[in-house]
């Protein structure tokens, strides 16, 4: 049983996290659902690290250009390279506000805005916001002709995330959208901003909570870090082909009708 709920838990992160819907929201409530424990902040982050390294699998290619064109120091070339130097700058919001948060409000986070009325309506306002995106119009903003102050916008934007229910993928691919940016190169951005920011999160949880996650046991953690590692393979697939043609209105349909599931279970 214990192998099985880190399945479930790998599962619901990997398809989650990528797909606008928001992965905390579904680990607690989906957990709920079926009887098990809600995995809670710390383990909810360190299987995280499984969402990192699809990424930096699927997007290999990307990240062997940047190898190859390095030069010998390569914290130069860091600095120099026009996406990274995006990367760098919209995680800048993300580091001070979630550092701030587990400093001083992590109490208040973990457990008022982790209810799941909390989580409910913030699904809610993240439809409409979702929508706004979706019906806005179609810009010609890309990875190559995008300014540094975009990046630092939906990096901003990408803090909000902190809140259960956001969803990472959704408010940085929504705020993209808002601001200009091709479908398309919106959710590559999307994930490749990620990458510092989930890494970032799942690292502090896991030294924060090193004791408590190495009581569950290693080997249900590798089970459900290889299962998230596979299902965020297909969700960035998905998500990358389906949006790019179809934009976000299913996942806006879906986030309403979650919203009014939970709280129709309160």
């Amino acid at each position: 049983m214990e192998y099985l709920k880190f399945i479930l838990y790998g599962l619901i992160q990997g398809f989650t996290e990528f797909i606008p819907v928001s992965s905390t929201a579904h680990l607690k409530v989906i957990s709920l659902f079926f009887g098990i424990d809600d995995p809670g902040v710390s383990l909810s982050a360190t299987i995280q690290l499984g969402s990192v390294l699809a990424l930096a699998w699927y997007f290999r290619n990307d990240i062997l250009y940047f190898k190859r064109q390095s030069s010998k120091n390569f914290l130069e070339y860091l600095l120099h390279e026009r996406l990274l130097r995006s990367i760098l700058i919209g995680t800048i919001p993300i580091v001070l506000i979630g550092g701030s948060v587990k400093l001083f409000a992590h109490y208040f986070f973990d457990n008022v805005l982790r209810s799941n009325l909390s989580i409910a309506l913030v699904s809610f306002l993240m439809s409409f916001f979702m929508f706004l995106a979706d019906n806005s119009k179609r810009g010609s903003i890309n990875i190559k002709n995008h300014n540094y102050s975009a990046s630092f916008l939906i990096g901003f934007f990408q803090a909000f995330a902190i809140f259960p229910g956001v969803s990472r993928s959704g408010v940085t691919i929504s705020s993209a959208l808002i601001f200009g940016w091709e479908r398309r190169d919106a959710a590559k951005f999307s994930f490749l901003l990620g990458i510092p920011a989930i890494s970032i999160a799942a690292i502090v949880e896991f030294i924060s909570s090193f004791n408590d996650i190495l009581s569950l046991g290693l080997l249900p953690l590798c089970v459900g870090l290889i299962t998230t590692f596979f299902s965020s393979l297909l969700a960035i697939d998905f998500l990358l082909n389906y949006f790019s043609s179809n934009g976000l209105k299913i996942f806006i349909i879906y986030r309403v009708i979650f919203g009014v599931v939970i709280l129709l279970n309160l």
